[in-house]
């Protein structure tokens, strides 16, 4: 079976206050502004396939928002969305792995993100098979390509797979490929999905 975990919300917890706080506090500019500002329009999907490298991401984020930012200060905002690793989810992935399962991690990121959180949170890599990345494949979750490429470079059916993410277009677009999905809405969302389905070894981690 192959289990597909992606990561914001899913195996750590992100939260993008905590990146306009940052932002808010270097430039002075009201948080609520920013807030009603900010938004994941064509430069940040455009930099989540790689198309745009960090510092021409970060000068049109910066433009869109209107906030006056030099690349360090917006990085240093940037990286702050990371908060924690679910523990819980950690373990299932490595008790699956285990089992004899395969387990990996698709994750709409971008290279500035994945300077940072790669060495950060080295558990990740620990427990995952292989870590797929938006940045790196030239694509990005709902689309369906992207979901077709992880199934055959793995060498797995849709029927033999399951996908976890907490974005409900991203689930969306793995259902219509034919694979079995579940949106996380909490940090107990995987663990009482592992519970409810008798998979004992994993239950009891």
């Amino acid at each position: 079976m192959l289990y597909i975990f992606d990561l914001g919300n899913v195996i750590v917890d992100i939260d993008f206050g905590r990146t306009l706080g940052v932002w808010s506090d270097f430039s002075r500019i009201p948080l609520a502004r920013l807030k009603k500002n900010f938004t994941m329009g064509e430069a940040f999907q455009r930099h989540e396939r790689g198309e745009i490298n960090d510092e021409d991401f970060a000068r049109q984020l910066c433009e869109e928002m209107a906030i006056p930012l030099s690349f360090e200060q917006f990085s240093a905002g940037w990286q702050a969305v990371f908060v924690a690793l679910r523990p819980e989810t950690l373990a299932i992935m490595q008790r699956l792995r285990e089992q004899g399962h395969r387990v990996v991690v698709l994750s709409n990121t971008n290279h500035l993100h994945t300077t940072f959180w790669l060495e950060k949170y080295p558990e990740i890599r620990e427990t995952s098979d292989r870590i797929w990345l938006s940045q790196e494949m030239g694509m990005r979750k709902p689309e369906p390509a992207i979901y077709q490429k992880v199934l055959s470079e793995e060498g797995y059916s849709a029927s033999d797979a399951l996908f976890f993410d907490d974005n409900l277009e991203n689930i969306r677009g793995a259902e219509q490929c034919g694979i079995t999905s579940i949106l996380v809405t909490d940090s107990q969302t995987v663990p009482d999905y592992f519970s409810s389905h008798l998979l004992s070894a994993v239950a009891q981690a």
